[in-house]
C-alpha cells in the first residue's frame, strides 16, 4: 500500500492527499529551529532555507506549494508585512502558488528569491538598496523586481552581506546593493539601487553559475573560467594580491583548469573542477581552506582529501565553515566547526553537506536552498513494489477465498525457494490456494515484492504458520516482531501456543515472559482456561522454575 499523508489544505480546510511514492521527505530535524514544528508539519516540507544572524529564521515550502515562515523576523525578513516574531509557522500568502527555483539571503537579513517562472522577489533589510527596488526602506512583504529584468528569466540568485546577484537563462549577470568595495562590479564604489548588468570582461561570456562572499562575487563561465570582483582584503579573489577589484577579473592562476562549481564562505572561496579536484583561497584564520595551517592564501591552493572524486563543495557567506562530498558518498568538513578550528578536511558520519551546516556551522544556517524534488526515477525496489497485484503486467493469478491476487512468475522464482520448484514446469496461469486465508497469502506475496509485512498481530500468526511451512526464515522473524507488538493479557496464551506450535523460540520466550509479568490477569482469561493440557503442564513447570509461585 502507498502510505497517504494528510497535507496542509488550501482555504477550504479540507486536507489534500499526497502519496509518498513520488515524493521523498526532507530531513530538516538537525536544525534547532525546526524543533518548533510538529512531526506532521516536518513530513510535508519539500524545500527549506534556514537563515538569519543566529539561524533563527526559516522559510519552507510544502508538498502542495504553500510557503511558510517561522522565527524572529528581524527587519521583516519573513515577508509577513510586520516585524512580529512567530514561534508557529505562518503561511506567506503573497507568494501563494509560486514555485521556488533559487533562494539566497544576506546578513541584514534580506531575501532574494527566483521562481520557476524566472521572476525575482525580494524583501527584508534594505539599508543599502540590496532589495533592488530603488529605495532604502526595509521591505516587509515580497516585492517583484523587474527593472532591467522584465524580459529576462532568472535561474539562480546569490546574496552577499548587503548586495545581491542574479543569473539569467541566457548567461547574463545582474547585481545591485552595497558597493563599498566594488562588489556590484560596476567599476565604481557607489551603491547600486536597481539591478544593473555586470559587463566588462563578462560582456560576451556565458555565465553558468554564481556565488557571493560577504563583499565579493564569483561567476563561472561555460568554458570553465572563473571571474571575480569586489573586496579582496583576505585574498578571497584568488588574484595573488589583496587589492579590491571593482570590475570582473579572470582568475589567471586557474589557467587550463575547468571549474564547474564555486562556493564562497565569509571571506574564503572554494572551487570544484571537472576532474573532481578542489582548490581554495582567501581567509584562513579558522583553517577554512583545509590546507593544514591558518595562513591566508591569495592564490588557488589544492585541497587534498581521499583519492575519490569530489562531487560537491559547500560554503556560506555568513560562516567560516567548508564542506565537501565525494563520489563514494563521504562528507568532509573543515574550518570553524562549533567554535573549533579544523585545519584539514575531517571525515564526518554525515550523508550530506547540509548536515555539516546544521550541526557545526555558527550560526546554524543552510548553505543552499534544501530541496527534495518529486523523483520520477524509481529504484528497482520501488518498481517491484508498484507491480505487486497489478493485473496489467501479471502472468499468474492466485485464487484464495474466491479472490484473485496477481503476481509475476519470474519474480516469485527469484525471491522464493518454494516457487522456484513449484512453478518450474507449471504452465497454468491460475493457482488455487486453500491452505491459507486471503489476508495471510496476500501478505506473503506482498512481502516477496516489498521485503516488509503489514498485518494485524492476529493475522501475523497465520503468516508465521506459512513462513514455517515455506521455510522463509526472514519472514518468520518479521512475523515474530509484529506479533510481539500486539501482545496483551487477553491474547498472550494464544500467541504463546502459536509460538510453541511453529517453533518460534524467540517469540515463545517473549510470550512466556509477558505471561509471567502479568500472571494474575493472564490466568483469569478464557485463553488460559482453554489452554492445551500439555502446554499448561509445561507452562506451570517452567513458571515454577522462574519462581512465579513463591509467596
Amino acid at each position: 500500500m502507498e502510505e497517504e499523508l494528510p497535507l496542509f489544505s488550501g482555504d477550504s480546510g479540507k486536507p489534500v492527499q499526497a502519496t509518498l511514492s513520488s515524493l521523498k521527505m526532507l530531513d530538516v530535524g538537525k536544525w534547532p529551529i525546526f524543533s518548533l514544528c510538529s512531526e506532521e508539519e516536518l513530513q510535508l516540507i519539500r524545500q527549506a532555507c534556514v537563515f538569519g544572524s543566529a539561524g533563527n529564521e526559516v522559510l519552507y515550502t510544502t508538498v502542495n506549494d504553500e510557503i511558510f515562515v517561522l522565527g524572529t523576523n528581524c527587519c521583516g525578513c519573513l515577508g509577513l508585512g510586520d516585524v512580529q516574531s512567530t514561534i508557529e509557522p505562518r503561511r506567506l500568502d503573497s507568494l501563494s502558488g509560486k514555485k521556488i527555483a533559487s533562494l539566497s539571503y544576506g546578513s541584514g537579513p534580506h531575501i532574494v528569491l527566483a521562481t520557476t517562472e524566472g521572476e525575482v522577489f525580494t524583501w527584508g533589510h534594505n539599508a543599502y538598496s540590496q532589495l533592488g527596488n530603488g529605495t532604502t526602506n526595509h521591505g516587509l512583504v515580497p516585492c517583484q523586481i523587474s527593472t532591467n529584468l522584465s524580459n529576462k528569466q532568472v535561474i539562480e540568485v546569490a546574496c552577499g552581506s548587503y548586495h545581491s546577484l542574479v543569473l539569467t537563462s541566457d548567461g547574463e549577470v545582474f547585481a545591485w546593493g552595497y558597493n563599498n568595495s566594488g562588489q556590484v562590479g560596476s567599476g565604481s564604489t557607489v551603491n547600486q539601487p536597481i539591478p544593473r548588468r555586470v559587463t566588462g570582461c563578462l560582456q560576451n561570456k556565458v555565465v553558468v553559475t554564481i556565488a557571493c562572499g560577504q563583499m565579493c562575487c564569483m561567476a563561472v563561465v561555460d568554458t570553465g573560467e572563473v571571474y571575480v570582483w569586489g573586496y579582496n582584503g583576505n585574498g578571497q579573489l584568488g588574484l595573488g594580491s589583496s587589492g579590491n577589484q571593482p570590475t570582473p577579473c579572470r582568475v589567471a592562476a586557474l589557467q587550463g583548469i575547468r571549474v564547474q562549481r564555486v562556493a564562497c564562505g565569509y571571506a574564503h572561496t572554494l572551487v570544484l573542477t571537472d576532474e573532481g579536484q578542489v582548490y581554495a583561497w582567501g581567509a584562513n584564520s579558522y583553517g577554512q581552506l583545509g590546507t593544514g595551517n591558518k595562513s591566508n592564501q591569495s592564490y588557488p591552493t589544492p585541497v587534498t582529501m581521499e583519492k575519490d572524486r569530489i562531487i560537491e563543495i559547500a560554503a556560506c557567506h555568513s560562516t567560516h565553515t567548508s564542506a565537501a562530498k565525494t563520489q563514494g558518498g563521504h562528507v568532509y568538513m573543515w574550518g570553524q566547526c562549533r567554535g573549533q578550528s579544523v585545519i584539514l578536511p575531517h571525515l564526518t558520519h554525515f550523508s550530506c553537506t547540509d548536515d555539516v551546516f546544521a550541526c557545526f556551522a555558527t550560526p546554524a544556517v543552510s548553505w543552499r536552498l534544501l530541496s527534495v524534488e518529486p523523483d520520477d526515477h524509481l529504484t528497482v525496489a520501488e518498481s517491484l513494489k508498484r507491480e505487486f497485484d497489478n493485473p496489467d503486467t501479471a502472468d499468474l493469478k492466485f485464487l484464495v477465498d474466491g479472490k484473485y491476487i496477481y503476481a509475476h512468475k519470474v519474480l516469485l522464482k527469484i525471491r522464493c525457494e518454494h516457487f522456484r520448484s513449484s512453478l518450474e514446469d507449471n504452465e497454468d496461469d491460475i493457482v488455487e490456494m486453500s491452505e491459507f486465508s486471503y489476508p495471510v497469502y496476500r501478505a506473503f506475496l506482498e512481502y516477496l515484492y516489498t521485503d516488509s509485512i503489514s498485518l494485524s498481530p492476529e493475522e501475523a500468526v497465520g503468516l508465521l504458520d506459512l513462513a514455517t511451512f515455506y521455510r522463509e526464515n526472514r519472514l518468520k522473524k518479521l512475523c515474530q516482531q509484529t506479533i510481539k507488538q500486539g501482545i496483551c493479557e487477553e491474547n498472550a496464551i494464544a500467541l504463546l501456543s502459536a509460538a510453541v506450535k511453529y517453533e518460534a523460540q524467540d517469540l515463545e520466550e517473549f510470550c512466556f515472559r509477558f505471561c509471567i509479568n502479568h500472571l494474575t490477569v493472564v490466568t483469569q482469561t478464557s485463553g488460559f482456561a482453554e489452554m492445551d493440557h500439555d502446554l499448561l503442564k509445561n507452562f506451570i513447570s517452567k513458571a515454577s522454575r522462574v519462581g512465579a509461585f513463591k509467596n
